[in-house]
């Protein structure tokens, strides 16, 4: 029989770990430093560029200007210079495109050429002198090009520095959460966990791990000492009530009626006395099992199978037992009674007609009825303490499925609530 088991819900926290922080916070302060940088040696080295070359191509005009005659001008004064004046002639002519330069340095566009211009005003007359800035612009992609390759190993580097602190900065934090995760450290005699750190930050996070692991194994003794000691104490009475109910069924002067009030007060003092044993090993440690009776599943499902199917059947209901398929697996008897027990009498108690199954499986049991069902808004609520469903009867306090989920945790079980079809519900519990 194949049976599939519910996985838990994953929560998916996209939340940044310390070293991915960090790494990040590196990286931004690099990219901030390493941007003013290059953009302040960008505009330095361009501004000093436009001063040098302003100079120089005011100096070539005044060199012009100061020669005899016209015809001592030629039309390139240098390879890469043009000159043009108001008034001028031929290649002279000033262009339209130029003649409202004011004085002073310029950078101009002219046939998909980019030039630096200088305009002077002498007697009225506009001369201007350009210059090709194609040399310019291959030396200033150059510079573009080192500031980015500069700031990108800065990048890198920053990345690579940031990722090598990250790890020597929260290496202690990793040991102490992975020291904090040991289940021992529960244990009276786990040792403290603020000596193996120095007295920084991360000290004092031990140090206050230290006293809340503290509060907390106290806190489980009490509980552990008040569970074992309950339990103790009520066995006595159970017994005794248990001896009283035998002698009272045996006395010829009780009727019938009396000796059904009898048999109720009996089997409750047998399921109490099922409940204080559950208790106590409740109260122990999963590694105080040893001295406890192993049972494999087909055992207990067919000891509760005889208790049950009676009392199921009285009531009108189809019980179908199907244990083919159980595994060869020992578990802790007593304890796997109460799960598989608690999930009978439940079904019982909800289920008013139709049926109720009990199937075994390699590796745990199914409890399936055709009751009232849970709805979905209470599922989660139903697993605590002194929580009954809203067609709650008998004479139960609720505490049947609080007690089951308990168990199952303590064991390292798991116990899954779902919908039957067409109604009822379908507890899963797996031993694995």
């Amino acid at each position: 029989m194949a049976w599939g088991i519910v996985s838990p819900r994953v929560v998916m926290e996209f939340k940044q770990s310390l070293a991915q922080r960090i790494i990040i916070a590196f990286a931004l302060m690099s990219a901030l430093v390493a941007g003013a940088f290059a953009m302040g040696i960008v505009a330095t080295v361009h501004l000093v560029e436009e001063k040098l070359i302003s100079a120089g191509l005011g100096g070539d005009l005044q060199r012009l200007l100061l020669m005899d005659s016209v015809e001592d001008w030629s039309h390139r004064p240098e390879p890469d210079q043009l000159f043009y004046f108001s008034g001028g002639l031929g290649d002279f002519a000033l262009p339209a495109d130029l003649q409202e330069l004011s004085p002073g340095f310029h950078e101009v566009f002219r046939e998909d050429k980019s030039f630096h211009g200088f305009v002077q005003l002498v007697d009225g007359r506009r001369y201007v002198l350009l210059q090709d800035q194609s040399e310019f612009e291959d030396r200033e992609q150059l510079l573009f090009a080192v500031v980015l390759v500069g700031f990108l190993i800065s990048l890198a580097l920053s990345g690579l520095l940031g990722w090598l602190l990250a790890r020597k900065v929260i290496e202690p934090v990793v040991r102490l959460s992975r020291q904090v995760r040991q289940p021992d450290q529960l244990l009276d005699e786990a040792p403290q966990l603020a000596r193996d750190y120095a007295g920084d930050e991360v000290g004092q996070l031990a140090a206050s791990f230290d006293t809340t692991l503290g509060l907390l194994r106290r806190a489980l003794m009490r509980e552990r000492l008040f569970t074992s000691d309950v339990s103790h104490e009520l066995r006595t009475p159970l017994m005794v009530l248990a001896s009283s109910c035998e002698l009272l069924l045996e006395s010829p002067g009780l009727d019938e009626r009396g000796r059904d009030r009898v048999r109720r007060m009996a089997a409750a003092t047998e399921e109490m006395r099922g409940l204080v044993q559950t208790f106590l090993l409740l109260a122990r440690s999963r590694q105080d099992d040893g001295g406890v009776s192993q049972s494999s599943l087909r055992e207990v499902a067919d000891a509760l199978v005889e208790q049950w199917r009676p009392a199921i059947e009285a009531k009108g209901l189809r019980f179908e037992y199907r244990p083919q398929h159980a595994g060869n697996g020992q578990y802790n008897g007593p304890l796997l009674r109460s799960v598989m027990g608690n999930l009978l009498r439940n079904a019982w108690h909800y289920t008013e007609q139709g049926s109720i199954v009990l199937c075994l499986g390699e590796h745990g049991f199914l409890v399936e009825d055709s009751g009232v069902g849970i709805p979905a808004a209470e599922r989660e609520a139903m697993f605590q303490p002194f929580v009954r469903g809203g067609s709650a009867r008998g004479e139960g306090l609720g505490l049947g499925l609080s007690l089951v989920q308990r168990i199952c945790e303590s064991q390292g079980w798991s116990v899954e609530l779902s919908d039957a079809e067409p109604s009822g519900c379908r507890f899963l519990v797996n031993l694995a």
